[in-house]
């Protein structure tokens, strides 16, 4: 799941919220924190799709799965086993 995480905080630095330099942990919040919005929220759904072929129901896209990078990983790790 290491390797999860990695991915997720590269590509949320990188593509998401384009601050490839921003300092981000795997329990950093984003959504309560307000990092990312919620035109950010259906860019990051997407992305996790694209990136990990697990699909994500509307009705996910809330901060209690979609707050940290850990609850993301822990989500797309369920997807794939």
């Amino acid at each position: 799941m290491i390797e999860i995480v990695d991915i997720l905080i590269d590509k949320i630095k990188n593509e998401i919220l384009n601050q490839p330099n921003r300092k981000l942990k795997s329990d950093t919040p984003l959504i309560s924190s307000g990092l990312i919005d919620s035109f950010h929220l259906v860019d990051l759904a997407l992305m996790i799709e694209d990136t990990f072929g697990v699909h994500i129901e509307d009705y996910e896209l809330r901060s209690d799965i979609f707050d940290t990078v850990d609850d993301l990983a822990l989500l797309i790790d369920s997807r794939m086993s």
